[in-house]
């Protein structure tokens, strides 16, 4: 009798069982974040016992000069630290944006899965999207999904767990692929966004360090942050199909041993409930978008015009995907039947609140974590003194430039806050390339993509922990080390890719947006 042969799995996938296994050995995510925090007093009493600081220019957001820095420790290991910690716990935990925004945007993705519009919508939209292109679709919107900052997170990410569901994929695996384009793909769009206003402000002003006349404009890396849309998707959509779809396995629902069940067919009710609950949706994003036409229009800046920089738009975005999806749930549970008074509708309410009670608790400890961590100064301490040693180097501009996206991607890990963070690197970096020939636009890509490539492994990114209450949605048993395990190899493929296409750039002197060019 033959002996059947098993096939062994390869190095790749074995360290990242590894990495999952050690990972999910881990205390739960709040008890984790409890201890971080814990870690991050004892480190600043030591900090402040060596006497740890750095010194630098950094962007002054009060007096808006860059000026030389010295940045200290902060101690809360002291009697100081006791009584500002006390004082701030609930000002921590309400100031988390990520809760706020999770539990408004629950109450319409709340109603519109509790009646069973969001379900038959991702079921017809599955049935007219063929099986191949539903990965490169979830990357593709989560890459566009930055437009609306932390919104792609709250919304797009258990949006993908979903619709991989639905196709028969694993769940987890969608909350990869969508993961990997929001986050891992954050510097990258087909429009101009907020982000590019805000970093190349400081690009502009750390130019004028060197040369008054220089002018970074919000545009300067359009060609290249375009182009990069696309390497995301072909990169995101491998990593998803040739490594973590092959390395999930097939989806058990809820980890229990029962397989996917069918789903049922739609009543001719139902039907008509969801045709007419989508015209209403289409309804609501025509209103929106025919409201942005107006030069005037109340979802533009009311003093500049701008649908990017200060406008209701974007500044209302999680309300106006709330209503989104609430209004088309609620038409749908009228006409199917679901929602038969306004006690249904509570009910809907409340079941989606439900949902989020592990999100909270994780949230009130992460948001201690985040503040102490920020309070302390360490994350500025790292990133100055790590620019420090960058400047020091004496290398070309193609190796110059990749060990700045290597040491970007680290301090990431750190300090997440791309504004924060590129507010010190921003002054120091900008300048000193000048001297070499560099242009502050090559030095502001460069940047982005290390700092987009490490945000999906990042432990003090703040909407971590909506990522693994969408984790434990599907897998109770899933942890941080799931997470890891199945986001380092789009941090890997991104970073590698991704410098590649630099490199290419920087060889062919393409320029990076209009009137930005590689080198001075």
């Amino acid at each position: 009798m033959e002996k059947t042969k098993v096939k062994k799995k390869s190095f790749v996938l074995r360290c990242l069982d590894g990495i999952e296994v050690v990972g999910n050995r881990l205390p739960p995510p709040m008890m984790i974040f409890i201890f971080l925090a814990a870690a991050i007093i004892v480190i600043s009493g030591i900090g402040t016992a060596l006497g740890w600081s750095a010194t630098g220019e950094v962007y002054n957001t009060k007096s808006m000069q860059i000026e030389e820095t010295t940045i200290n420790i902060v101690n809360l290991f002291s009697v100081s630290g006791l009584r500002y910690m006390l004082s701030n716990v609930i000002n921590n935990f309400m100031g988390y944006k990520s809760l706020g925004m999770m539990l408004t945007i629950m109450f319409g993705i709340g109603i519109a899965e509790y009646s069973g519009w969001l379900n038959g919508l991702i079921r017809k939209a599955v049935q007219i999207t063929p099986y191949k292109l539903v990965t490169p679709m979830v990357v593709f919107i989560g890459a566009m999904s930055n437009l609306a900052e932390n919104a792609g997170y709250v919304l797009f990410v258990p949006l993908a767990a979903m619709i991989f569901k639905a196709c028969k994929k694993h769940p987890l695996a969608g909350i990869a692929a969508g993961f990997a384009g929001v986050s891992g793909g954050f510097a990258a769009n087909l429009m101009i966004s907020s982000g590019d206003a805000v970093l190349s402000g400081f690009s502009d002003m750390a130019a004028k360090i060197m040369d008054p006349n220089y002018n970074v404009v919000a545009s300067c890396n359009y060609f290249f942050m375009a182009t990069s849309v696309f390497l995301i998707v072909i990169m995101g959509t491998f990593v998803t199909e040739k490594i973590i779809i092959p390395r999930l396995g097939e989806y058990k629902e809820n980890g229990d041993g029962t397989l996917i069940e069918e789903s049922a067919e739609m009543s001719a009710k139902d039907e008509k409930a969801l045709k007419i609950a989508n015209f209403v949706f289409l309804g609501i994003i025509l209103f929106i978008a025919v409201s942005c036409i107006p030069q005037n229009s109340w979802l533009r800046n009311p003093e500049t015009g701008s649908l990017i920089d200060g406008s209701l738009l974007l500044d209302a975005i999680v309300p106006l995907f709330t209503i989104l999806f609430f209004v088309p749930g609620l038409v749908y549970g009228r006409i199917s039947g679901k929602f038969k008074n306004s006690r249904d509708l509570f009910n809907g309410f409340s079941n989606s609140m439900r949902t989020l009670s592990g999100f909270i608790c994780v949230a009130f400890a992460a948001s201690q974590f985040i503040n102490y961590f920020n309070y302390t100064n360490l994350g500025r301490i790292l990133s100055i003194n790590g620019a420090n040693v960058l400047q020091e180097l004496n290398i070309g501009p193609i190796p110059l430039m990749l060990v700045f996206i290597l040491v970007s991607g680290f301090m990431n890990l750190f300090m997440t806050s791309a504004s924060a963070k590129y507010a010190i690197f921003a002054p120091v970096f900008v300048p000193m390339f000048m001297t070499l020939g560099i242009s502050p636009e090559l030095t502001q890509v460069a940047y982005r993509i290390g700092d987009s490539c490490t945000n999906i492994i990042a432990p003090v990114l703040s909407s971590l922990p909506i990522i693994l209450q969408a984790m434990k949605r599907y897998d109770k048993d899933s942890g941080f080390g799931t997470l890891v395990s199945c986001m380092l190899p789009y941090t890997v493929v991104f970073m590698v890719s991704w410098s590649v296409m630099l490199v290419i750039w920087m060889l062919l002197k393409l320029p990076l947006g209009p009137g930005a060019y590689i080198y001075m």
